[in-house]
């Protein structure tokens, strides 16, 4: 069928409604993130108190990450997210609603951040278990580097947008984000199809903890993604002090706020051209493959950032070495969501995404010290040596040089489960 291949997906009503609900869902996040610092600046005038306003929400994630993952693989999948999207509709109209009315206080904004943060990592758990089977196998990696062109799309123009409803008003971005997710949540509702297979019982006895282990447990025995996860870890760990860095290089070569601003959305552009070249690269190339050009790639180019004479050199750069990183996510989730039987999605899920948040915002936390203590040239060239190990890494680990083309295996079908297929139909 015409709805089997990635050039037939936007016939699929289900994933159309799904993809343009994050969309209009992300362009009022990116308006509420510039916000939200700026509205604690004028409450507050603290910088250290915008940081930790910032904060909570990625700690919120990785305290809850795991835990996410059991309840989404516990809990009805569409049900959760449409709820996640009404809570955070709340959240977002109070703050804009507290502000109309000059009363918002430090204290909203920080349980504004931690609920949100918990919301999001439930929503996000739940979307990526339930997309296999909202699009069905064939159509996966298509539908992944779909959602990664659409996520950088907003990177590109995002900030723009979110600068002008700033300068409407200090309620308006607020007032957006509320309204994107209550349209986000009604998309939801208009989809039929199934998020998750028909489950023979209930786990609902079970202890947390213990399905916890169990997807643990499962992924530790999976050597492929395992290692591929390990290694994202790392790599998200140059990854958190790379944005710092390439802040300070561009200050040091005069750039401008704007010109800093045009470096990253090189980097946005480069990475909207290679999601949408990672399905076509998914489906003809093995996941090895992929994975070992990529560290290459990364560690050949990363050291030009330290030799760009300009902003307009380090835009390019930015470009180029985005390029590659969303083919490499969208073949090694397409493996994951593929082998992953369905009932064990949400944790596996939960805790690679745990683990490469955890590991980007030590990265984060650490890239302000290593610039102080090296210097941002030399960090540059200690960030490229470290991407040269994981890919002399990568290219020594024989599971992975052996991985086939990603999606080419199937999930087991837990017992009792009903055998789901392409739901375009």
């Amino acid at each position: 069928m015409n709805t089997l291949r990635g050039s037939g997906l936007f016939r699929n009503r289900d994933f159309s409604l799904l993809l343009s609900g994050q969309l209009i869902s992300a362009i009022g996040d990116q308006a509420q993130s510039m916000a939200l610092p700026l509205t604690v600046l004028a409450l507050t005038g603290s910088p250290g108190q915008a940081g930790v306003v910032l904060g909570l929400g990625t700690l919120s994630f990785l305290a809850f990450g795991l835990i996410a993952g059991a309840l989404v693989d516990r809990w009805d999948r569409k049900a959760t997210m449409i709820w996640c999207e009404a809570g955070r509709t709340v959240l977002a109209a109070g703050v804009a609603v507290a502000l109309w009315l000059d009363g918002l206080t430090m204290p909203q904004l920080c349980a504004t951040a931690v609920l949100s943060g918990i919301l999001t990592t439930l929503f996000q758990v739940a979307n990526t278990a339930a997309l296999p089977n909202v699009v069905g196998p064939r159509q996966l990696s298509a539908a992944l580097g779909r959602s990664q062109s659409a996520a950088a799309a907003v990177g590109i123009l995002g900030a723009p947008l979110a600068g002008a409803l700033y300068a409407l008003g200090r309620t308006v971005p607020f007032a957006v984000n509320a309204v994107s997710f209550a349209l986000s949540a009604v998309s939801l509702r208009l989809m039929r199809a199934r998020f998750q297979l028909d489950r023979q019982a209930t786990r609902t006895k079970t202890r947390v903890t213990a399905e916890i282990r169990e997807g643990l447990g499962w992924l530790w025995r999976q050597p492929v993604i395992r290692f591929l996860t390990l290694v994202s870890a790392a790599d998200k760990v140059r990854y958190g002090a790379g944005y710092l860095l390439i802040i300070t290089l561009a200050r040091q070569l005069g750039a401008s706020p704007v010109w800093i601003g045009i470096v990253f959305s090189g980097a946005a552009v480069g990475a909207t051209a290679g999601a949408m070249v990672s399905d076509r690269a998914t489906r003809r190339l093995p996941l090895g493959l992929i994975a070992v050009v990529m560290l290459w790639l990364e560690a050949l180019m990363f050291p030009l950032y330290a030799l760009a004479p300009d902003p307009l050199a380090l835009a390019a750069v930015a470009a180029a070495e985005s390029l590659v990183a969303p083919v490499c996510t969208v073949a090694m989730t397409t493996h994951q969501l593929t082998i992953t039987p369905d009932e064990l999605r949400g944790r596996a899920t939960s805790a690679v995404s745990t683990l490469t948040t955890g590991a980007l915002s030590v990265g984060a936390l650490a890239g302000g010290a290593l610039i102080s203590a090296l210097g941002a040239r030399p960090l540059v060239w200690l960030c490229g040596a470290w991407l040269v190990a994981l890919a002399v890494l990568t290219t020594a680990n024989r599971a992975v040089r052996q991985a086939p083309r990603a999606g080419t295996a199937t999930a087991p079908a837990p017992t009792g489960a009903v055998e789901t297929t392409d739901l375009a139909n």
